[in-house]
Order: structure tokens, then sequence, then C-alpha cells
């Protein structure tokens, strides 16, 4: 191979990505995350790591009936043609990929969400972004002239106090925020559910990216496909790279917006103190107020940047008063669009 990768992240593509090259789909039958999950703590208990079953054999480091196998395991770790071949299509679009196991693994899912953190990252862009913080920006592909306008806004607002804006990508609100942070002289960090690849190689954000304000990252192959399920897969990891989050919009009962809140506000709930907090924009809309009474709180509207970094440093503040909720929510500004320099995901 072209390109260094440590013996444990080649362990873990080997058992757990489908290596997606050229129009060839991989057929192998590689390990689910519950199934890796399983042979990892397999590994732990014995003092391994995954890089060990590269050297003579898995039989040396595993029982006779390991999770997921031994003999599914075996030929997966045959695999070393098609690792090569994926490795070397990576290095030549600037995709990195880390395991769990490498330096630049970002700590805030180790501490956060240990359980469920993803084995692989891919990514292209500067690595320490991960683990930089910032603000999550999240709401809907199709929102509003209003709500884009309030993620343009709260972008900027976070570019100009250099504070790194997540979010997914995608069109709409999450795009929105992310080309507000970037116009400001400030970088974003967009966590792809899919088409990683097809992103980074768009003119505009290969632009951001040699700039070194944008990373672009995913835990699913660079060449896989929009699945409904990988996208609600990212969301927390989304919330879990920022310090804290922002819903512009979300609907009332579905949608991705609604369902990543609300599995944060839970997760926040079983971790009092250590979670992420959320704030939704203070007006009226069925969706956010239905956040709000799953412990989410009123966005205070900072306006200068030495505000929004107290707030993201000092944790959320007490709510505010009703009134001042209902004097925030009346006050809409009506702009002209601009035109995103990311391309569509």
């Amino acid at each position: 191979m072209s390109w260094s990768l440590s013996p444990d992240t080649q362990a873990v593509l080997l058992l757990t990505a489908p290596l997606i090259v050229g129009r060839n789909r991989e057929a192998a039958d590689r390990l689910k995350p519950g199934e890796y999950r399983a042979l990892e703590k397999h590994l732990r208990d014995r003092g391994r790591r995954p890089g060990d079953l590269l050297g003579g054999g898995p039989e040396e480091f595993l029982d006779e009936n390991p999770p997921g196998g031994l003999h599914r395991i075996r030929n997966l770790l045959q695999r070393g043609s098609r690792l090569a071949q994926a490795v070397d299509h990576w290095h030549t679009r600037a995709i990195w990929v880390i395991s769990r196991y490498d330096e630049g693994y970002p700590q805030r899912f180790e501490t956060r969400i240990p359980r469920t953190a993803p084995s692989l990252l891919y990514g292209c862009g500067d690595k320490p972004l991960l683990d930089g913080g910032g603000l999550a920006v999240v709401g809907p592909r199709n929102a509003d002239e209003d709500a884009l306008d309030f993620a343009r806004r709260a972008g900027g607002l976070a570019g100009r106090a250099l504070r790194t804006v997540v979010s997914g990508g995608a069109r709409g609100v999450d795009q929105t925020a992310m080309t507000g942070a970037l116009e400001a002289g400030g970088r974003s960090v967009g966590v792809l559910a899919n088409n990683l690849e097809r992103q980074v190689l768009t003119r505009d954000c290969r632009d951001w990216i040699i700039e070194e304000q944008l990373l672009m990252v995913s835990p699913y192959d660079p060449r896989a496909g929009f699945h409904r399920g990988a996208a609600m897969g990212r969301n927390a990891l989304i919330y879990n790279l920022a310090d804290a989050a922002l819903v512009v919009e979300a609907d009332a009962e579905r949608g991705g917006s609604r369902a990543g809140a609300v599995n944060q506000l839970r997760a926040n709930g079983k971790q009092p103190g250590r979670g992420v907090p959320v704030y939704v924009r203070g007006r009226p809309s069925a969706g956010l107020e239905a956040l709000k009474k799953q412990g989410a709180l009123v966005w205070p509207d900072p306006e200068a940047a030495d505000e929004l970094e107290s707030l993201l440093d000092g944790g959320p503040p007490e709510p505010p008063p009703a009134e001042a909720a209902e004097s925030t929510a009346g006050e809409n500004e009506q702009t002209e669009q601009q035109q995103l320099p990311l391309g569509g995901a």
C-alpha cells in the first residue's frame, strides 16, 4: 500500500468496511457493528488488539467460536488486495481514514459515546478540527427563508468568534450555517451520511478544504449511497463533536432534525452535567415547542462574538423569562437568500 495505516486500522477495515472500489460492490459478509464490538471485547479481554489478527492468523488469539465466527473472520482478513486498492483510491482524493486506536480520533466520542462511537472515521481536511468543539447547527433540508437567514447569521457569528460550526452538510439549514461560518473567516465540520467522496470533490468544498477551514467526515464508506438509517446514525456524532447545539427548525412529529434532538435530550438526561446543551430558536413553532417540553432551552440570541464564546464555554444559562422568549420569537428579519458555496448533498 502506498499510504500508511496502523495495523489496528487495517484490521478494522478488513473486518467491517465494504471497501467499495469502482463499480464493483463488495459482497463480503463483513461484521456488523454489534458483532465487531463483541469481537473487540473478546480481544480486549485477552489483552489483544485488532492488529494482532494480522500476524500468523486469527486462531492464535481467538477461541474456536469467537464473535462473528472464526471462518468468517479468516475470510475477511484475506481481503488485503482489495484494501490496498481502496486505500490507493482514497489517497488520490486526499481522503484519510482513522480508527479508534489512532491518534486524532475524537476524544469527545470516547468520553461521551464510548459504547456507540464509530469504529472508523473517513475524512478530508484538517483532523484537529474534530476535537475543537464549537456549535452544532441543525435543521431540515426544506427550510423556509426565515430559518435559512437565521442559520446563516448563527453560522456567521460562530465564524467571527472563531468557533467551529458542526453540521450535517446537507442542503438547507446545514449548508447555510456552515457557509455562514466559512464566509465569516471561520471553520466548519460537516458530518456526512453518504457520498463523502463526491462531496469533497466539488470545487467549492475543495477550495475551503485547501484553506483548512472545512473538514468533511463520515463514519461510512466514502462511496456509500444514501440510507435513512445512516442519516439518523450520524446525528449523534454531530451533537457530540460540539459544545452546544442549536436546532433552527424541526417537525413536531417526525424528521431527522427532531429525532436527533430528541435522542440527544434523552442522552443528556442520563448524564446530567456531561451532556450537550440543546437550544431551539425562539420563535412560534410546534416542532420547537415540542423540543422545549423535552428539555431544550431557548436560544438567547447572542449578538457579539464574546457572548457566543461565553455561552459555549460556560454551559447552558438559566431559561429566560417567558416574556423575554416571546419578545425574541417576534424578531424575524427577512433578507434575500445568498447562494450557498457548498455543493448539495
